[in-house]
């Protein structure tokens, strides 16, 4: 055995299967998140500065207290004769709703924002959007006022305020290839006077050609794609003054290179705070800069790390002290609040624990306690927790294992809980901020009760390094213990994903469940590096992705073999993306095991892939050449045993399809014989209807070699 292993089966899924129906591949890939998804609550919200919530369900908006057993219902018909009477078009279906008061809705129709007092059944505001169809990025600002891209330059509500965007220099996008947080490259002040933005530089950087297949002759599209170890582009922050129209830069220095990240405004517009990283990715200071002049005014801290430090939220300053802050931080080894003052005093350190906050949901109205959740009780499970800002007391809000969704009330502290876990499909409740139950608005049927579906179990087993690892596996329909199956190991492996959790299907898709219909025991694991276990856990991975993953892979593959129901001569694996890499990594560096894999999207070579995430986790190839070298699939294609199918999406502007193809090309230089599949005009991976095409040529494939 490769470790000792614990088989903790902590949730057990089972059905009878007296006259179900079987899964289809077209029911599996296309409606898992539709009409066999578990029944929700459309646009559930809280109404603005009330008790009350509301919901779509049909034609109707429905309104509720948590109070009251009764309710309100307004119409889309209704809304849509108020339409009508000042010639506005009208709604087929409720388009999404934002409450501006406790009687009034914004709708989007067509062009034109409109709010509709419910109350008095009229128009109130008509706001007509400039938006053209080539606008990109829409920001809604807090006076009105929508900031968007438009070829490469920024329009305020049709006002072009930067003119010289072109391919290589780029306003108002994401930067950093969408790392460290980042999702946006717009940021309005709290009054909405100032924009802050992102302007990237990035003519420096090697074009790179995605070919269009459609053409005649096929022409080529050119990204800006920067290599690990390569010149990357330059970034600087813009903050431009509606009063004046001027816009001042950010006085962010050398070397041009670094990361500006997590852009923050001080709660008087007058300070902007950004978390600074260098290149290398172990120093980040965060700084704070006068928006008038865009003078560097100091660095409040500073977080260093010998292996990597990763700022992913910004500041959030306090509701009612607008000199004190939170920062989110791994600094004592698990992602953790901290109270600073604008001085960058740390005055206290506000949660603690071998677990971690996952998201950070809000303030009270006294703004005395934040809510967030959290991994509390279990790394599968999901809380919401709140803690006290004054003494860091911290509180379990929910009470029952799985995955809790809030969304916080801060007018009467009481939260709506979306619940689920792998036997409840889904539960809504309203929860007070002492955690006691008030009142149940859902409890949805199993959307798969007319199904034969396979047992599902939830379960750890012990790493080398000691460890828990967190599996799930499927196990076929009507399984008979005495029988040996053939398996399937689904996994991804890679940084910030997480793959196994307690919540409905164990976090997995209805493909599984096809394959168990089949015969299959479908096996999953969340290996060292994965998401939301805590520094130690994810960097014990640094310098050589996709060693001591395997290792982990391969300690699930024992546990598997010391099951009399596996077949252990039919094992096949199947993952993408870093899934992809770590197929074809189990498949050649310790040939053998399995006897087919199909490999998506695949990372080959580690200096082939973009600077910020490749050189976070194995630095650049000039300083780590063992760590590449060790993990480059192209020095292993030789060794390969059994049958594997390569695919990639011919236009994958993420993991370039050159990976594949110089995989193919060392193949045929080896005289190794391995399939593959492209798949025309798609990005990273296969999405639409073409999806079921791609799942029913993986199915195939296990079927035809296992």
């Amino acid at each position: 055995m490769r470790a000792a292993f614990i088989a903790l089966f902590v949730f057990v899924t089972t059905v009878t299967f007296a006259q179900k129906k079987n899964l289809t591949l077209d029911e599996a890939v296309l409606q898992q998140r539709t009409t066999l998804a578990p029944k929700r609550l459309a646009q559930l919200q809280w109404v603005a500065n009330t008790d009350s919530y509301s919901y779509t369900e049909g034609e109707k908006l429905i309104v509720e207290s948590i109070t009251a057993t009764t309710k309100k219902e307004y119409l889309l018909a209704d809304i849509n004769s108020i339409l009508k009477g000042t010639k506005q078009d009208t709604l087929a279906r409720w388009s999404t709703i934002v409450w501006k008061s406790v009687n009034a809705i914004e709708i989007q129709v067509g062009d034109n924002s409109i709010t509709i007092d419910l109350s008095s059944k009229k128009i109130t505001n008509t706001k007509t959007s400039k938006l053209t169809e080539t606008a990109q990025v829409p920001e809604n600002g807090p006076q009105g006022d929508v900031a968007y891209v438009i070829d490469n330059n920024i329009y305020i509500d049709g006002k072009k305020i930067t003119t010289d965007g072109n391919y290589g220099l780029v306003y108002g996008k994401s930067v950093h290839r969408e790392e460290f947080g980042i999702e946006k490259g717009l940021f309005w002040s709290n009054s909405g006077s100032q924009l802050a933005f992102y302007r990237m530089d990035q003519s420096m950087v090697a074009d790179y050609p995605i070919i269009n297949w459609n053409d005649k002759p096929a022409s080529e599209k050119l990204i800006k794609y920067p290599f690990a170890g390569a010149t990357s582009h330059e970034v600087t922050i813009g903050i431009y003054n509606k009063s004046d129209g001027k816009t001042t830069y950010l006085k962010t220095g050398l070397p041009k290179d670094h990361y500006l990240t997590n852009i923050a405004w001080s709660p008087d517009d007058k300070t902007v705070y950004v978390a600074e990283l260098n290149r290398d990715q172990n120093e980040m200071n965060l700084n704070s800069y006068n928006a008038a002049t865009g003078d560097f005014i100091k660095t409040l801290f500073t977080e260093k790390d010998e292996k990597y430090t990763e700022p992913l939220h910004p500041i959030e300053f306090l509701p009612n002290n607008a000199q004190q802050f939170i920062w989110q931080s791994r600094k004592d080894g698990f992602n953790h609040l901290y109270l600073y003052d604008t001085n960058g005093k740390l005055i206290r350190q506000l949660t603690k624990g071998n677990w971690e906050v996952i998201d950070v949901t809000g303030f009270n109205k006294k703004g005395d306690k934040i809510y967030f959740t959290s991994t509390i009780n279990s790394g599968i499970n999901r809380d919401f927790c709140s803690t006290t800002i004054s003494n860091g007391k911290t509180t379990r809000l929910t009470s029952s294992d799985g995955v809790h969704t809030p969304i916080f009330n801060a007018t009467t502290e009481n939260f709506i809980d979306n619940f689920s876990s792998l036997n409840t499909p889904r539960i809504i409740k309203v929860i007070s901020s002492q955690g006691k139950e008030i009142k149940t608005l859902l409890t949805a049927e199993n959307p798969l009760k007319n199904y034969a579906i396979g047992t599902t179990k939830l379960f750890t087993i012990k790493s080398e390094l000691g460890d828990d690892l967190f599996c799930r596996m499927v196990l076929p329909i009507n399984f008979d213990s005495t029988k040996k199956y053939p398996v399937i190991v689904y996994l991804y492996g890679g940084p910030h994903a997480q793959m196994v959790t307690n919540t409905w299907l164990a976090g997995g898709d209805l493909w599984y469940q096809y394959m168990a219909e089949k015969g299959y025991i479908v096996f999953t694991l969340d290996n060292h590096g994965s998401g939301n276990r805590g520094k130690a856990f994810e960097q014990a991975t640094f310098r050589q992705l996709g060693t001591v993953e395997m290792i982990d892979q391969l300690t699930g593959v024992d546990y598997l073999k010391s099951l009399p129901c596996v077949d252990a001569n039919r094992m096949g694996v199947h993952g993408w993306s870093f899934g992809g890499f770590m197929t074809t990594s189990l498949m050649t560096r310790n040939p053998g095991i399995f006897k087919a894999a199909v490999a998506g999207g695949p990372v080959i070579d580690w200096s082939y892939y973009e600077v910020m995430y490749t050189e976070r986790y194995m630095d650049t190839p000039e300083k780590n050449p063992e760590g590449y070298k060790n993990n480059n699939l192209l020095n292993y294609v030789d060794k390969l045993q059994g049958k594997l199918m390569l695919i990639h999406g011919t236009s994958d502007d993420v993991v370039v399809w050159q990976h594949t193809m110089m995989y193919l090309k060392k193949a045929v230089s080896k005289n190794i014989l391995l399939d593959y599949f492209a798949y025309p005009g798609h990005l990273h991976n296969v999405t639409g209807k073409d999806r079921v095409h791609l799942m029913g040529k993986i199915s195939q494939y296990f079927e035809e070699n296992l």
